[in-house]
């Protein structure tokens, strides 16, 4: 009978398809250029896949949501370029200065070639220091200690060629990130309407007063299935504060905040403001089909999650969407509010290192 269900279903959908245009993915694995996605509770599982996650693009597949990111996608976003003006997202390699999560801080040293007249550079860093994108290798699912689409451990722990290919970040800088970029500017949202909070401390940032604020800037934060503005393969950024905190606060309270003592579970001395754990927010970030999600704080979500889980498992182990942190929006708020658009076409290089974790942003807003 349910066998019978399924297939009067996707001949519905089918038809569906025929009079409206559409593609609807109906199996696995998806194929990117499909205008319909399946909501959350509705996205087809494969039996070797944890409770909730939507590997749904190929039991070989490391891209995740890079997938949405199609030459057809790519070109549409590019429309949003008009006057051309370029926006920086990165922060200085060196800021934080002091990292959090005692992550290593980043160090620069001149390598003399010939005095005074040839000079190298030599960098020892944390990729997660500072402007950043999460790999999937990054986070796992941890009730499975599975991290997206079948890697584990063993596998990042490893070395021969095979371990070094399950996602590596290198299968992002092979393909590129471009697309459309939409910010949603709470911290300024925050201030004009008085809400008070600290970006050093934890604090919730749901999806209703996300809503609300995407209705302050004109726009419908839902996706565009569901009648909002958000198109599939856009990549989201959300500005919570942190950065415009650490450029007015003191040395002395950065490195403070950053020491902070840091361990696993809700007690965590770590304690930064951030998205809500919470259904809605997980319905949202999964529904829009975003290719990638970034914040400017030092995590994304708000840390230390009170949940028994972390966005984290969800956006990377579960879904494959890229993640970004401490990424530099200031300007980036700043370009948009003049403006009076909060839509631009955006570009992020990941780093190629076979195997690697993480990458810096080295991203770029183009107006």
């Amino acid at each position: 009978m349910a066998g019978q269900s399924s297939q009067a279903h996707s001949r519905l959908t089918k038809i569906s398809d025929f009079l409206t245009g559409n593609k609807t993915a109906i199996t696995i694995p998806f194929d990117p250029d499909c205008t319909k996605f399946p909501n959350r509770k509705d996205v087809p599982r494969r039996e070797d896949a944890p409770d909730g996650a939507a590997w749904v693009w190929g039991k070989d597949d490391y891209l995740g949501r890079i997938n949405l990111l199609t030459p057809t996608r790519v070109s549409a976003a590019s429309r949003e370029i008009k006057s051309g003006e370029i926006v920086p997202l990165n922060l200085p390699l060196d800021v934080p200065n002091v990292p959090a999560f005692g992550r290593e801080p980043f160090k620069h040293e001149i390598k003399i070639l010939g005095k005074n007249v040839a000079y190298d550079d030599k960098y020892t860093l944390n990729t997660q220091s500072g402007t950043q994108w999460d790999g999937f290798r990054h986070i796992a699912h941890f009730p499975t200690e599975t991290f997206y689409n079948g890697t584990k451990g063993k596998h990042i722990e490893g070395v021969t060629k095979e371990d070094k290919n399950k996602c590596g970040i290198h299968h992002w800088a092979e393909h590129g990130i471009a697309g459309r970029g939409v910010l949603i500017d709470y911290w300024t949202y925050a201030n004009e309407k008085g809400i008070v909070y600290d970006p050093y401390e934890y604090y919730t940032i749901s999806f209703a007063e996300l809503q609300a604020c995407g209705k302050s800037q004109g726009i419908d934060i839902r996706p565009a299935a569901q009648g909002g503005d958000i198109q599939i393969g856009d990549i989201l950024f959300i500005r919570s504060g942190f950065v415009s905190t650490y450029q007015s606060t003191s040395p002395a309270v950065r490195a403070a905040a950053a020491l902070r003592p840091h361990t696993i579970g809700k007690e965590d001395g770590q304690r930064w403001a951030g998205v809500k754990q919470e259904e809605a927010i997980i319905d949202w970030l999964h529904d829009c089909y975003f290719a990638g999600v970034a914040g400017d704080a030092p995590s994304f979500e708000a840390w230390p999650s009170q949940e028994e889980y972390m966005l984290h498992e969800y956006i990377l182990a579960l879904w494959g969407m890229p993640l970004g942190e401490l990424f530099d929006l200031e300007k980036l708020s700043k370009t948009c509010k003049e403006k009076g658009r909060w839509t631009f076409f955006v570009t992020s290089a990941p780093d190629h290192c076979e195997g690697g974790v993480s990458s810096h942003g080295n991203a770029l807003a183009i107006f």
